[in-house]
């Protein structure tokens, strides 16, 4: 089998996640911050752990601002409804995923307004098209780090420095408090460039970085998490939540507690899907994420040029090299030709990939087009074998 669907979810993980999983099930750990005997500790440490090794990876000084989540799109949602307020407006990309599209469509009922901003332009442009759309009710821009269809990448650095310079202007002075004003948030989607790209969170100017714990970092499904920066959570009090539940803490109190992460942590951790994302994001830091993303890109382009020599074929955004390639041969449906490549034991993904709104930008048909993505243990053999398939059923 050659699996090709690593955007999805990476396969396989590296033996010491399998290994941590499954000790932490089969080991002696309790329930995380609910009691004070020794499993219950265990798993506590385990979690704080993970925790620790996320915020350093990232560049935040300050573990407790590390949330846990189950994915992605629940951090995602956490981030958006935590910083939005009735009549304010967002700003999001059009190649986001439909964990931020659907959040912010249904916030648009509520009176709250929200707008797209091109991609796929120079980063000039990209800034240009945020600074047009600004107005001083905005009060979110959201940006998808890397394409989960594509190669395509947003400048967050240079927007993260938009975001400071619109917020001097608003009268914050670093991480000054935001208790009945209106600061400038900026969130970032980093599903699919965690762990093969540099991301840091206050060299960015980044308030909320959200990620899945189970594509680029190697851990298992079931673990994400957001790491909300200073300013943030200087006023975590002053963040909407979007469960309420038991926390560990402060039972009495009938709110949610006002520091983090408990704010946003309600109800039982995965100690078993944290404990083993940390293995998964020391094999990343061993490897290191420059190396897994050149290793993606030469997979990448080599899937590229044999693909753009095929009759017929499309390549979406074939210059933009990384480890995500997108295509379609013909008048064939991608879910059609995704089906043979799977007879000869392929996996790769078809359809829309949740993301209409990235595939309107590319202009791909309505039935999608076939994702082929790639992790650090993807080989140059395994591109020619795919190649070599792909040839007998398109000829």
């Amino acid at each position: 089998m050659i699996y090709f669907d690593n955007a999805a979810t990476s396969w396989p993980k590296p033996p010491e996640v399998y290994r941590e999983l499954l000790g932490i099930v089969s080991g002696e750990y309790g329930n995380p911050g609910r009691g004070s005997h020794r499993m219950a500790l265990a798993a506590s440490e385990k979690i704080y752990d993970c925790r620790c090794a996320v915020a350093e990876m990232f560049g935040s000084d300050h573990p407790e601002n590390v949330v846990f989540t189950y994915n992605d799109t629940y951090a995602l949602n956490i981030a958006i409804k935590a910083f939005s307020r009735p009549g304010c407006g967002i700003l999001i990309s059009n190649i986001e995923h439909n964990s931020v599209l659907r959040p912010v469509a249904a916030l648009s009922k509520k009176n709250i307004h929200y707008g797209i901003y091109k991609s796929g332009v120079s980063d000039e442009e990209v800034i240009s098209d945020i600074k047009r759309l600004i107005t001083p009710k905005t009060r979110i821009i959201v940006a998808n780090h890397g394409s989960n269809i594509c190669g395509l990448r947003l400048p967050i650095e240079k927007i993260g420095a938009l975001v400071k310079e619109i917020n001097h202007r608003r009268g914050f002075i670093g991480n000054s408090s935001v208790h009945g004003r209106n600061p400038l948030y900026f969130v970032v989607d980093s599903a699919q460039t965690a762990g093969c790209a540099e991301i840091d969170i206050q060299k960015f100017g980044i308030d909320a970085l959200c990620s899945a714990g189970h594509k680029g970092l190697y851990g298992p499904q079931g673990s994400g998490f957001v790491i909300f920066g200073d300013k943030a959570a200087s006023s975590a009090d002053f963040l909407s939540t979007i469960i309420e539940g038991g926390s560990g803490v402060a039972s009495i109190d009938l709110n949610m507690p006002s520091t983090l992460p408990e704010r946003f942590e309600a109800g039982t951790m995965s100690t078993p899907a944290i404990g083993a994302l940390k293995k998964g994001i020391d094999f990343v830091k061993i490897r290191g994420a420059e190396e897994i993303y050149a290793h993606e890109c030469v997979l990448g382009k080599r899937l590229t040029e044999m693909l753009t020599s095929v009759r017929n074929t499309k390549v979406y955004m074939p210059e933009k090299i990384g480890g995500t390639v997108l295509f379609n041969y013909a008048d064939m449906s991608s879910e059609q030709l995704a089906g043979e490549l799977e007879k000869a034991g392929i996996c790769v993904r078809a359809g829309l990939h949740c993301a209409p709104l990235a595939h309107k930008t590319l202009g791909t048909p309505e039935y999608g087009a076939v994702r082929v993505s790639f992790s650090i243990f993807n080989t140059k053999n395994e591109v020619d074998n795919f190649y070599r398939v792909y040839s007998n059923i398109v000829k």
